[in-house]
């Protein structure tokens, strides 16, 4: 048993049950205009239709309870061991690419991750209660159409700001990334929100983009390289492509054409 089946059945069934309460509305509402005209046989017959359908009613609701087969322990079971198989097996079934990383999953450019504890996913910073392979991963499709939230020029700008404070009166001196990172998640609660994937995925977007001077004119190097990964102070990411590239150090030279 699979969620995709279950979430359909669970589908299937509830819309049988909301038809069946449709149909008991209108049988009340037959049985209203009866009694209101005082027609005896006609209220007698609707009550006992009513009677009828409403038994159906409960049959009906019984058989959502029971079409979603997970039980509670089940579900962090399944989301723990089982989950993301069907969710890349989905993404493969429409031609969405899903690479493992070292804490989540690579959904480019989005970092996904399963949170079986609380039964949901966090997709970025957004924590996301519909678990359903199939919608999710329409969701990650839609979202890799869409225009990146954190533009590369602002994020240029906010890798500058922590520099210059982090660098103080050493201007053009290379730092570890890991110190900038530690700068930008200093407030409480941050580091769990904005992960290191996540910026390292920033810093890989910014790599390519092609933008390369702050507002100020102020241009960035950022080391990057493929035999370092794992290192204490590195930030890793895997590119579409399935390339693997690590960042260390930044720098920014003030004033250089």
């Amino acid at each position: 048993m699979t969620f995709e089946k279950g979430f359909a059945d669970t589908e299937r069934a509830a819309i049988v049950a909301a038809k069946s309460v449709v149909n008991l509305v209108g049988v009340l509402r037959e049985l209203q205009k009866a009694a209101a005209a005082g027609d005896l046989v006609a209220m007698r017959k609707s009550t006992d239709r009513a009677a009828a359908v409403l038994q159906s009613l409960c049959q009906d609701v019984e058989n959502t309870r029971i079409a979603w087969p997970f039980s509670t322990d089940s579900e962090e079971v399944y989301m723990r061991e089982s989950y993301m198989g069907e969710v890349v097996e989905a993404a493969r079934l429409d031609s969405v690419t899903v690479q493992p990383l070292d804490d989540g999953y690579l959904v480019y450019p989005s970092v996904l991750r399963v949170i079986s504890s609380d039964r949901c996913v966090r997709i970025d910073r957004k924590k996301i209660q519909g678990v359903r392979p199939s919608r999710l991963v329409k969701l990650l499709k839609a979202i890799q159409s869409a225009k990146p939230k954190v533009a590369p020029q602002q994020f240029l700008e906010l890798l500058y700001r922590a520099y210059r404070l982090a660098a103080g009166k050493e201007p053009g001196k290379t730092l570890a990334l890991s110190t900038i990172y530690e700068a930008i998640t200093l407030a409480p609660g941050s580091s769990s929100t904005y992960g290191q994937t996540e910026f390292a995925r920033d810093l890989f977007l910014l790599d390519h983009s092609g933008i390369t001077r702050t507002k100020s004119g102020a241009r960035i190097a950022l080391p990057a390289s493929t035999g370092t990964k794992g290192a204490k102070g590195t930030f890793s990411f895997v590119s579409p492509e399935g390339e693997s590239i690590t960042y260390y150090g930044i720098q920014f030279l003030e004033g250089e054409q």
